[in-house]
């Protein structure tokens, strides 16, 4: 087994020990692969998620059978829902006992198989090298996502001569990659004789590594850009086209565009509930063309004029060696007036969370990496920081997991040892990825943590506000602990504001901190994400717009 990591190149390996691992750590530790102690299984799945979504490469975590393997689930599942490479190894129980109900024995791969690609109960040790390598495949290939190889320990203690494996070859699974012909000059057509073109980003595009070519078709046809949550950072939102985030959050511009254009290309995206909204209402003006390696998403969600499937990066580039350039002055005119319309805010008394994250945006390097936990604090980061480092915003869209973004910023540091890394954080998602301090302690790594406070589970309040007349249930913290003692427990710097006078010294300070350090930001909890699409809307019906 940890032969046949190395052989994936695989950097590190995030783990939790117990008694059915032990051989596996045994000889990782004697190998080139890093052993990266975590304080919470579910850490161990969001740290290796922040280090694949930050290069591109499987991210691998490893950990023991029963509680330790349930413990991952959340992390797989949001891998999944987010395609994004997962290598998750569990230790399981003798294969003699599979099925006894033994000390810490769950059904695994049926716990597992619907929030994964692919699963795999190993049986036998001379299987391990070829499993490896088609599990990293299936990972990679295609759709990006989670893969689970379960290992029983009478196999991890069983030995066999190294095998060599050349290349994997699945009959069940051959992704398409290139574009149809036929299609390619049909979704060529139609940008020709379209008045008022519009780009839909989404997270394919990072995956893809296409970000390049996103921006090429972008300038080539004049054509703005608006994007899922998933795909931001796919371009900058310093560039003249970039609209930002679309959907139950979006931006003004993005969301109106959306049903202004003749011509909607959808590219790498699910075209989730969270961006469409009311589905009979969304893009009703337009043409529809959906780009996406994986055909079961196209059609699934929203109707399709053209579909294409195929990886992006191929299937763009095909499309730009026959394109020509055209101007749309009239439209991006009007998108110039869209983009004038600016996120409303009620700006309540006390520091607001959109001047604190207005205030960083100013201060971010361009190649800062942004993780996010879960809330509103997620959003304001969405819609309010430039974005420009390509997989530079990582953050749980399909699940939307709290707890996500402390342990993603240590994947992430971890990938990227001399580049910034900022969590945003709430008070409740900070307190459901706080032991993941330990590891960011013991690996002595400089996380930056944002910590908005306003003592209030503050998105769920938000909805409360909305659908239950503000009668709020279960939001509030009445009794929040003392976040600088437990930063400085952790070996971090803490850093508290609460006047928005104090704010820029304050982030310069943090900011500028060698260690690890939290920026804790007292903020007025009347303060809401808006705009909002209210359930059963369409995007162009958004709360806080006139």
């Amino acid at each position: 087994m940890v032969k046949a990591l190395e052989r994936e190149n695989v950097e590190m390996v995030f783990s939790y020990p117990g008694g059915a691992n032990l051989e596996i750590l045994d000889y990782l530790r004697k190998s080139s692969i890093r052993t990266v102690l975590v304080r919470h299984e579910q850490g161990a799945a969001h740290e290796a998620s922040g280090y694949a979504r930050i290069t591109g490469k499987p991210g691998v975590c490893l950990v023991t059978s029963g509680p330790g393997a349930t413990n991952l689930v959340t992390g797989i599942a949001a891998a999944s829902m987010d395609s994004i490479p997962l290598i998750a190894i569990t230790g399981q129980v003798a294969t003699s006992m599979v099925g006894t109900d033994a000390f810490q024995e769950v059904d695994v791969t049926g716990i597992t198989d619907p929030i994964t690609k692919h699963n795999y109960l190993i049986k036998d040790v001379n299987a391990v090298a070829q499993t490896v390598k088609e599990a990293f495949y299936v990972a990679s290939a295609g759709r990006p996502g989670p893969v689970v190889l379960d290992f029983p320990r009478d196999v991890a203690k069983a030995t066999s001569k190294i095998k060599e494996v050349a290349s994997i070859d699945l009959r069940g699974y051959k992704p398409n990659l290139k574009g149809h012909t036929g299609q390619i000059k049909q979704v060529i057509r139609l940008l020709a004789e379209a008045k008022r073109p519009l780009i839909l980003a989404g997270g394919g595009i990072l995956g893809s590594g296409s970000w390049d070519e996103l921006r090429q078709l972008a300038e080539s046809q004049q054509t703005p850009v608006a994007n899922t949550l998933m795909g931001l950072s796919s371009i900058s939102l310093d560039h003249p086209l970039a609209l930002g985030l679309a959907g139950v959050h979006g931006l003004p511009a993005a969301n109106l565009a959306i049903q202004r254009a003749d011509l909607l290309i959808g590219l790498g995206t699910r075209f989730s509930d969270r961006l469409s909204c009311d589905v009979e209402g969304f893009a009703p003006n337009a043409k529809i063309v959906h780009i996406d390696v994986d055909p079961a998403e196209i059609g699934k969600n929203v109707r399709v004029d053209i579909p294409l499937v195929g990886d992006l990066k191929i299937v763009l580039n095909q499309i730009l060696e026959k394109l020509e350039p055209v101007q749309h002055q009239e439209w991006l005119a009007e998108i110039a007036q869209l983009k004038a319309m600016k996120a409303p805010s009620c700006r309540a008394e006390g520091l607001s969370p959109i001047t604190v994250m207005e205030s960083l945006a100013k201060v971010l390097p361009a190649q800062a990496i942004v993780t996010t936990d879960v809330g509103q604090h997620q959003l304001w980061s969405a819609q309010r920081l430039p974005h420009r480092r390509p997989r530079g915003f990582i953050s749980s869209g399909g699940l939307g997991a709290m707890g996500y973004g402390i342990p993603a910023a240590i994947g992430a540091q971890m990938a990227c040892p001399n580049d910034l890394v900022v969590a945003v954080t709430g008070d409740g998602s900070f307190q459901m990825g706080l032991p993941e301090l330990g590891t960011a302690k013991e690996q002595k790594l400089p996380i930056k943590i944002l910590l908005l406070n306003n003592s209030y589970l503050g998105m769920v309040k938000q909805l409360q506000d909305f659908y239950c007349g503000q009668r709020y249930a279960a939001v509030q913290f009445t009794d929040n602990p003392d976040f600088g003692c437990l930063v400085k427990a952790y070996g971090g710097s803490h850093y508290l504001v609460s006047r928005e006078e104090d704010l820029s010294k304050a982030l310069a300070d943090f900011l500028a901190d060698p260690g690890m350090a939290v920026l804790e930001a007292r903020v007025a909890y009347e303060e809401n994400v808006l705009p909002m699409v209210l359930g059963g809307n369409c995007l162009s019906q958004m709360e806080g717009i006139e």
